[in-house]
């Protein structure tokens, strides 16, 4: 893993958009974009599943409209967050912090793919289930949490 996160660190792509201020921002900016789509549209769709927002509307439309958002913000901050990763790559292998964001990051993850392949089984009840709403809450703790992670990544270890 090492010598794959050396190569990445070196790789001239990695480097050159990582180096100046015209590519390196956008890609942040990008980043925390792309973040923004991916949980709102999942925050959209958790709210509805506990009847905090969108009652006109059935869970499964909603989230039929709001989930190809969800993988266009997922694939977008996947690739910015892999392009910025390359930089610092050894010394992110390596990070606590950074393997904590990433653990509670794909729990996020795993979390809004049991909401999403869910919503149209809960929908078709007269009520949403107590543990599609235990799921919701809990998927959006996480993305709260992975978010909070992500922005202390850099505070507390220094990486980024």
């Amino acid at each position: 893993m090492i010598q794959l996160s050396d190569w990445l660190q070196h790789n001239s792509l990695i480097i050159a958009l990582n180096s100046s201020a015209w590519t390196a921002a956008p890609l942040e900016v990008l980043h925390y974009f792309s973040m923004f789509i991916l949980v709102g549209s999942i925050a959209v769709v958790d709210l509805r599943v506990l009847g905090l927002a969108g009652r006109g509307q059935s869970v499964t439309s909603l989230a039929e409209r709001l989930f190809p958002w969800m993988w266009l913000g997922l694939a977008l901050n996947f690739l910015t967050g892999f392009l910025m990763f390359g930089v610092n790559a050894t010394a992110y292998v390596t990070d606590p912090i950074f393997h904590a964001k990433m653990t509670v990051t794909l729990a996020a993850m795993v979390f809004g793919l049991i909401v999403q392949w869910n919503v149209p089984r809960w929908d078709k009840t007269v009520h949403i289930p107590l543990l599609a709403k235990v799921v919701a809450v809990v998927s959006l703790l996480l993305w709260v949490g992975a978010i909070l992670a992500g922005v202390e990544v850099p505070a507390l270890s220094g990486i980024g």
